[in-house]
């Protein structure tokens, strides 16, 4: 097969024209694309991978692109899915996405749980291209959702990695307690279905990365193995073993003592009216010190508090865990994830790096 790889080598073609179709093990197609050669990696993908150079960062973002696909003919159902029969398609100048629906206990809304999976253009080996998750903001709340992410996630498939794009309910579209957890939970857990139907994705020690509510959320997703069998989320199937947290309420009881009224709205009261809820889906009442956390704030953010993250930063070092706060000086809540704003190469870089470090020098990249 073509690409550049070597004798011996699976080497799965990402196209650009077409419906993917999987067959042995190979997404079948157009021939003739090449090996990214900054993916070019041994079946070891923990000697971790190089970034691929950002080029013209953001000047593709600014046009923003509309999301146009061909549909799938299938409905979505609830209960266990057939990725292919709900995914569907558009394929851009160096990025393919593919809309690609997910279970959910009870009825699915096939509006709302759904992740936009964006593959780098070319051909790649089985388990080659990293996986970040990335689970959008917005309070918990129905005003904002994923394509908030969408320039983010191009960048991110720019550089050589699988983004993996997590829509859900939220509170005004069906979401709130427990529903909006409930969601995440089972978005991610649909990451080791994906990966069947994705053979190039790497799955074994992924990063997961979030802005404000989806910070709590990927936190919170990356720590809920410690979660007791009848709690929210618990018994994961995919589990990110590495989290950036952007401008995060991480911790919640604080937050939400302080006058953070959009957590009480989210989780359905104040923690002492419901702390149950508040053990099971605050992030620093949920540390695993082995799961290392890159918390990212600006110091000018008046909507969630700095605070937030070094409080929960201390509280992981505390445990003897790995966890950095980088404080952007200047940045607010919104910068540090606008494509146009000064602090956002400095954020992308950052989540490049932890995706690319050694598990044990996450927080190398800091320094």
């Amino acid at each position: 097969m073509g690409g550049g790889g070597e004798a011996g080598d699976i080497v799965v073609p990402i196209l650009g024209t077409g419906c993917d179709r999987m067959r042995d093990g190979l997404v079948a197609g157009k021939a003739g694309t090449e090996l990214l050669p900054s993916l070019t990696l041994s079946d070891s993908r923990r000697s971790r991978w190089s970034p691929v150079p950002l080029r013209l960062l953001g000047v593709a973002l600014a046009a923003g692109l509309g999301l146009t696909a061909c549909s799938a003919d299938d409905p979505a159902v609830s209960g266990p899915v057939d990725t292919q029969a709900t995914e569907e398609v558009q394929y851009l100048d160096d990025v393919t996405i593919h809309r690609i629906e997910y279970p959910t206990p009870g009825e699915a809304d096939s509006d709302q749980n759904w992740a936009e999976l964006y593959l780098p253009k070319g051909e790649q080996r089985v388990d080659s291209i990293p996986l970040v998750v990335l689970i959008h903001g917005g309070a918990w709340q129905s005003a904002l959702g994923a394509d908030i992410f969408d320039p983010l996630a191009r960048d991110l498939a720019e550089r050589g990695m699988a983004v993996y794009n997590v829509e859900y309910r939220r509170v005004g579209s069906g979401g709130g307690w427990p529903t909006t957890f409930r969601d995440v939970a089972s978005a991610l857990d649909h990451v080791s279905v994906v990966d069947k139907q994705f053979p190039q994705i790497t799955t074994d020690d992924e990063l997961v990365v979030g802005h404000s509510a989806g910070a709590q959320l990927a936190v919170w997703g990356g720590t809920r193995h410690k979660l007791e069998d009848d709690e929210v989320g618990a018994r994961p199937v995919f589990r990110p073993t590495r989290v950036v947290s952007l401008a995060g309420p991480l911790d919640m009881v604080y937050a939400a003592t302080h006058g953070d009224d959009r957590i009480v709205t989210a989780l359905g009261g104040l923690p002492r009216q419901v702390p149950k809820r508040y053990t099971m889906v605050d992030p620093i009442q949920n540390i695993d010190p082995t799961t290392p956390v890159v918390a990212v704030h600006g110091t000018k953010d008046r909507m969630v508090s700095p605070v937030n993250s070094s409080r929960y930063v201390d509280a992981v070092v505390r445990q003897g865990g790995q966890a950095e706060a980088v404080l952007i000086p200047g940045g607010d809540h919104g910068s540090v994830v606008t494509s146009t704003a000064p602090e956002y190469p400095q954020v992308l870089d950052i989540i490049t790096g932890v995706s690319a470090a050694d598990l044990d020098d996450v927080d190398d990249v800091i320094d």
